[in-house]
Formats: C-alpha cells, structure tokens, sequence
C-alpha cells in the first residue's frame, strides 16, 4: 500500500493507520457516529491476521482490550458519547497498572443520547479528567482524514513508549468525512513497540522504572511473573498501603507524561508569524478557523491559527508565548466552552479571550468565528 492514495472516511482511515502501527486486536460496541471503525476493523483485521471481537457493552470493551494488550498486543476499541463514559472506570485501569491501548472517542452531541448522529467535542474535559484520582493522560485530535490515518499511528507510538491509555478524540465532523489520504507503509512511519525487560534476570519488578520512568512490560506466559494491579502497589506488583510507596507511584504516572511533554505535544500553525490575532482549535472545528483566518485577511486582519493536534496534555507555556503580543484570542469550539478556559489561565491577563461555540448539532461555522473576532477587535 505504499503510497496509495485512498478517498476514504475518516473512521476508515483511523482503521489503517491502527493496522499500520500494528494493532492486532478490537473490540468494541457499535456506536453512532464510530461504527464504521468497527465495521471497517471486522474486516480488516482478520486479513492481516489479527482479531476483532464485537462485545455486549462497551465496558466489556475497554476491558477485552486491556486484557488483550497485558497478552502482548496492540489493541483498541472505540466508542462515542455514552459508551466513553461507560469506559472512564476502567480507563483508570489502564493508568494505574500502565497498560498501552487507544480509545477512540468519537464525539457526538449531547448529553445522553443526544444527538446521536450530530458532531460536537463535548467530551474534552471528561477525556482529561473522566477517571477519579490525581493523574494525566494523552488525548489527541485530528482535524483531516489524513490526520485520522497519521495520529493513530502517533497514539499506539505513545501509549506504547509511556505505558499508557491514550484517548483519540475524534469527531463526527471529521469521523464522517470523505477526503484524499496517503496510506503510508509501514516502511514509511515510524513503529515504536513497548520496551521488554532482558533476559537473565533474577527477579523481574513489573513496576521498576527505568530512568525514563517507565517500567518494561513482561508479556503474561512469558520467561518472567507479571503482575498488573489496579490497587497502590509496589516495584514488584503487590498491593501496599504505605504512603511513601503510594505517593511515589502517583508522582512517577503522573510525570512520565508531563515530563514528556515536549515529545508528546503536537500542534500545526497557520501565518501565526506577524499576526495580530490568534485563533486556537482541535478537530473538525479547525477547518472553520482556517476558513475565518482567510476571511479575515480579506478584510485586512492579520489572523493566525493555531491548532491543538494534542489537546492533552495542553501545551500552556507554548500557547502563552504564542499569544503573548497578540491583541485578542478567539477559541473556536463546537461545545459550551471547554477548551478555553485552559487557554484563558496560558494567556497573559491584559489579551482578550472570547469563545466561538456552536452545540447544537451542527458543524462550526467560518461566519461564527468572525462574529467572535470582532469582539476582540478595538472599538
């Protein structure tokens, strides 16, 4: 498949990347607007030799995949909406006995069931915060077909370096979407698979962390005993109440992601270079600011974009210096306002910072983020 090139849906793309970057198992709930990842996944997973299984519910699905990736494979589900916040329990799982795995969030309107087949990118506070306890995540969010394709690949690459579930926040916006995508080889990204433990030793700590703070992974039937523990535990797997060993492994999950930032981090800007005002997005509400940033130039304002491909861990010091000579902000979202108030603690006090929000089922519009640009323009 090198170099082909697919007109294919976003989800369809999420599916390739997934086989490219060597995911071998699915399972999953059919669930609107991400059913076609799972109807594509069924077919394609078994030409490449790997396995998909259609689940009762997506709690068994978070968990069949979690079981699967502790077995040595690279597995993923997705879900929308309701199914996401089924998952959030054992999504908590997954950080605390650091398990590798992609959750594909692919986000509808809301809340319940909502509009079940409508976008929206309402789930972005519950992807950083749906599971209780101190601890960080990695969610990401692409805005192209293309980017569905290239970021899975990216998302099995850090789940597997850092340990780690990370979440991939699509939405129906880009879910839906039929675009162009170059469907690289595997010879053509960059594959990055879990760090083992050698050979040879005595005994082998599950949770022993190397210097990068994150431990090597033993595959369950190996050479070695692995244990996977969902309790406060220590190096070597067993449950403990004592409070230096139980701050300790909070501390170490949770700055083995926000140590990492800068290899975790990724974003795209667009004539942010001399610009005097800035437009911050994620996802499908990123092709709207590129079109107002057009439609603002025709106007002689000098507007550039900057898009969040991470969305957490949030890039603040980035978006501080980004924004710092800027006259106003403007964060274009297809929710109430979630993402702004993290950029509103980045940005220096004196910018203004308004929202372009839209949540009622329909896609953001480029003459919607205008109207917001012009609060922010001097009277």
């Amino acid at each position: 498949m090198t170099g082909k090139i697919g007109f294919i849906l976003g989800n369809e793309a999420i599916v390739e990347g997934a086989l490219v970057s060597g995911a071998t198992f699915f399972a999953g709930y059919p669930i609107t607007p991400s059913s076609e990842i799972a109807e594509r996944a069924s077919r394609r997973l078994p030409q490449v030799g790997g396995y998909y299984l259609q689940m009762e519910d997506e709690i068994a699905s978070i968990a069949a995949i979690i079981g699967a990736s502790i077995g040595g494979a690279k597995a993923f589900t997705a879900t929308s909406g309701p199914g996401f916040s089924l998952m959030q329990e054992n999504i908590g799982l997954a950080v605390m006995a650091e398990v590798p795995c992609v959750i594909i969030n692919v986000q509808r309107s809301g809340p319940s069931t909502g509009l079940a087949t409508k976008p929206a990118q309402a789930d972005i506070m519950q992807a950083r915060w749906g599971r209780h306890g101190d601890h960080s995540i990695i969610a990401i969010s692409p805005s192209t077909v293309q980017e569905c394709f290239d970021l899975i690949i990216f998302a099995f690459n850090v789940a597997e370096t850092y340990r780690c579930p990370v979440l991939f926040m699509a939405d129906a916006t880009v879910g839906h979407l039929r675009e162009g995508c170059v469907l690289r080889s595997k010879d053509e990204v960059e594959i990055i698979n879990r760090k083992r433990p050698p050979e040879g030793l005595d005994e082998y700590y599950p949770y022993k962390a190397d210097e990068d703070l994150v431990p090597p992974m033993a595959t369950l039937g190996g050479h070695y005993l692995a244990r996977f523990h969902s309790s406060s535990h220590n190096e070597k797997g067993l449950p403990t109440s004592s409070p230096v060993e139980a701050k300790d492994l909070i501390k170490r999950l949770y700055d083995k992601i926000e140590k990492n930032k800068d290899k975790i981090v990724k974003y795209k800007t667009f004539d942010v270079d001399g610009s005097d005002y800035l437009l911050i997005a994620f996802g499908g509400a990123v092709r709207a600011a590129r079109q107002a940033a057009l439609d603002a130039k025709k106007r002689g304002l000098k507007v550039g974009v900057l898009q969040l491909q991470t969305v957490w861990p949030f890039p603040a010091e980035y978006v501080c210096e980004l924004a710092k000579d800027k006259k106003g902000v403007v964060v274009p979202e297809m929710n109430m306002g979630q993402i702004i108030g993290e950029v509103r603690k980045a940005v220096p006090d004196a910018i203004p910072v308004v929202g372009a929000n839209r949540y009622d089922g329909e896609p953001l519009a480029p003459y919607e983020i205008m109207k917001a640009l012009d609060e922010v323009l001097p009277l």
